[in-house]
C-alpha cells in the first residue's frame, strides 16, 4: 500500500509554536485513528517521510518515536515502521503511561547504552560492549572468600551501612590509591554502584540547566548522556594527538564552564594516553582557573607494555580533581562497584544525593571487594588479564592489517579495551554496520561518541570480550562486509535505519 498519497498533501505550519516532529506525529495519528492507515500498514522510511514534509531526517525520526510512545506504531529492525494493532474498547480505559512520563531524550542515540549491554542475537559476534571476558572473571577466588568469611563476619555488616560506603572497602580503596601516588583517606572516598552512578551524582550536585561542560570529542557515551540529561551545554575539545590547552583556556575565559571531563589514560573510544607533560600543564591551567576536572579512570591498570603516566589526581595540587574508578573493567561488571575520590565537602554533598537513590551500594559486593583487595588478590588477577588481553590485541591487530588494510586505518592501543578505526573509503560507519549485521557482527559507530553530528567514518571495536579464535572470525566477517559494500552501487543504497542494530 502506497501511503505517500495520504501524506504528501498535508502541510506543516512553520510559524506554529508546536514542533514540526509533533505536527507530523499528529497528522499520522489522525489518519491511524480514522482507519485511513489500518493496522499493519508499513509507513515510509525516515528519509522518505522527511522528504514528504521537507524536514530533516532527525525530525522524521522523532515523529516516529512520538508515535511509538503512544503505542500507535512499532518498529521491526531491518524491516521498517508499521501501524500497530487497533485498540479494543477495553483498552480505552487503560492508563496512558507514555502521556504521564516526564521529558526524556528522544534522539536516535538515547538508548545506545542499553542496546550495547543487551544480549546479542544468537550467532552474532558483538564487538560493541566494553567488557572483560566472562571466562576470566575471578569467580573461584570470590567463592573462596565468601565461603571462608561468611561465618566470621558480624551480621551487622549486612544491615544498613553508611551512605558513603562500607568502611573496610573505603580504607582498602584509599590504600590502593596511595600506591598510585594519590593521597586519600576514608573521608575522601565514596563507593558507588558503578562509576556511572558517580557521573550521575556529580551532574546532580554540580550542574544546572545551561551550565557549560567541556568534554573531548569523541568521548564516553555514558558521560555525554548524563551531562546532556542535566541540561548542560557541551563544549568540545578535539581528541587529537595533542590536547589543545589554548582552546581550553579560551573556553575557560569565555564560558566559565563548571567542569572538564577527561579520560586521560587509554581514552574511550580512541585509546589515547595523555603524556605526562600534558597532564602537568593541564593541572597548572586548571589550578589557575580553579577548574574542576572529573578524571574518569577505568582502564589505567590494563596496560600492555610500559605503565602509563600518573593520574591527574596524583598531580592535583589544588584539590580540584575528582577521581572516578571502577572494578567493572578489571574484574567483572556485575559487581556494580565503583568509587569516587574527592574533597570531603564534595563527598558529603554526594552522600546527601545518593541517599535519595539507593541509601548505599550493595553490602555483599563491597564486603567481597574489600577482602579481595586486603588479601592481595588484585595484583595476580591483573597480571593474568594483562597477559591475555595483550595477546588478543595483537591477534586482532594482525588480522585487521591482513584482511582490512585497504578499508580502515587504526592505531594499536597501549592499553584498555578498544581499537578506534577510521574508514579509508567513502561511506559511513552506520552503512557499514547495516551490512555487518547481515554477517552477524556488530560494533559501535563513531557518531555515538560525539555530542554533535559529525562525519561518521569511525567506529569502535572491543578486543577483550572474546578469545582469539572468535576475534579472528569477527575480522573475517568484517572483511566480508567490506567486500560486499564494495560491490554495491552506493548511490542507490537506502540510508541506514535509525534503529541501532549493534547487538
Amino acid at each position: 500500500m502506497d501511503i505517500s498519497k495520504h501524506l504528501n498533501s498535508e502541510e506543516l505550519n512553520t510559524k506554529d509554536k508546536q514542533p514540526l516532529y509533533l505536527q507530523i506525529a499528529l497528522l499520522i495519528a489522525d489518519k491511524i485513528q480514522k482507519q485511513i492507515l489500518p493496522s499493519g500498514t508499513k509507513l515510509p522510511p525516515e528519509r522518505e517521510l522527511a522528504d514528504l514534509f521537507a524536514v530533516s531526517r532527525t525530525t522524521a525520526i522523532n515523529a516516529y518515536r512520538k508515535l511509538e510512545q503512544q503505542g500507535l506504531v512499532w518498529t521491526k529492525v531491518g524491516s521498517g515502521t508499521y501501524v500497530a494493532q487497533a485498540r479494543d474498547a477495553e483498552s480505552l480505559f487503560e492508563v496512558p503511561w507514555p502521556q504521564l512520563f516526564t521529558a526524556y531524550p528522544q534522539n536516535p542515540l538515547a538508548s545506545i547504552l542499553r542496546d550495547i549491554v543487551s544480549t546479542p542475537a544468537p550467532g552474532t559476534i558483538s564487538l560493541a560492549p566494553g567488557m572483560p571476558d566472562p571466562a576470566l572473571y575471578p569467580m573461584e577466588t570470590f567463592t573462596e572468600l565468601f565461603n571462608h568469611n561468611i561465618g566470621r563476619t558480624p551480621p551487622s555488616d549486612f544491615g544498613y551501612i553508611p551512605i558513603e560506603g562500607y568502611n573496610p572497602l573505603r580504607r582498602a580503596i584509599a590504600a590502593m590509591l596511595s600506591e598510585k601516588g594519590i593521597s586519600a583517606s576514608t573521608e575522601n572516598i565514596i563507593t558507588l554502584s558503578g562509576s556511572q552512578q558517580g557521573l550521575y551524582l556529580l551532574s546532580k550536585v554540580l550542574l544546572e540547566p545551561g551550565d557549560y561542560v567541556v568534554m573531548e570529542a569523541s568521548t564516553f557515551i555514558g558521560a555525554i548522556q548524563v551531562f546532556q540529561s542535566a541540561g548542560a551545554r557541551i563544549l568540545s575539545l578535539p581528541c587529537s594527538e595533542k590536547l589543545s590547552l589554548e582552546l581550553l583556556e579560551d573556553y575557560l575565559i569565555r564560558y566559565r564552564p563548571k567542569l572538564l571531563y577527561m579520560i586521560p589514560t587509554y581514552q574511550n573510544p580512541t585509546g589515547r594516553v595523555m603524556p605526562a607533560h600534558e597532564r602537568q600543564n593541564l593541572i597548572k591551567l586548571a589550578k589557575h582557573h580553579r577548574l574542576v576536572i572529573v578524571e574518569d579512570d577505568p582502564y589505567s591498570d590494563l596496560y600492555y607494555g610500559e605503565q602509563p603516566p600518573q593520574a591527574l589526581k596524583a598531580l592535583d595540587s589544588y584539590g580540584g580533581v575528582v577521581y572516578l574508578g571502577t572494578f567493572s573493567k578489571i574484574l567483572f561488571p556485575g559487581l556494580r562497584t565503583g568509587y569516587l575520590a574527592g574533597p570531603p565537602v564534595l563527598i558529603n554533598r554526594l552522600a546527601l544525593e545518593k541517599q535519595l537513590i539507593d541509601l548505599h551500594s550493595n553490602n555483599i559486593a563491597q564486603w567481597l571487594m574489600a577482602m579481595f583487595l586486603n588479601e592481595g588478590k588484585l595484583a595476580g588477577h591483573l597480571t593474568t588479564v594483562r597477559r591475555e588481553y595483550k595477546k588478543r590485541r595483537d591477534t586482532m591487530a594482525k588480522a585487521l592489517r591482513r584482511l582490512c588494510a585497504n578499508d580502515i586505518e587504526f592505531n594499536v592501543p597501549e592499553g584498555g579495551f578498544y581499537f578506534w578505526c577510521k574508514l579509508k573509503q567513502s561511506g559511513t560507519s552506520q552503512q557499514l554496520l547495516q551490512e555487518a549485521v547481515k554477517n552477524r557482527i556488530s560494533f559501535v559507530p563513531g557518531e555515538a561518541f560525539h555530542t554533535v553530528p559529525t562525519l561518521d567514518n569511525e567506529f569502535r571495536l572491543c578486543f577483550t570480550t572474546h578469545n582469539e579464535a572468535v576475534l579472528l572470525e569477527s575480522v573475517q566477517r568484517l572483511a566480508k562486509t567490506f567486500a560486499q559494500l564494495t560491490k554495491k552501487n552506493r548511490a542507490n543504497d537506502a540510508p541506514p535505519s535509525s534503529v541501532w542494530p549493534i547487538i
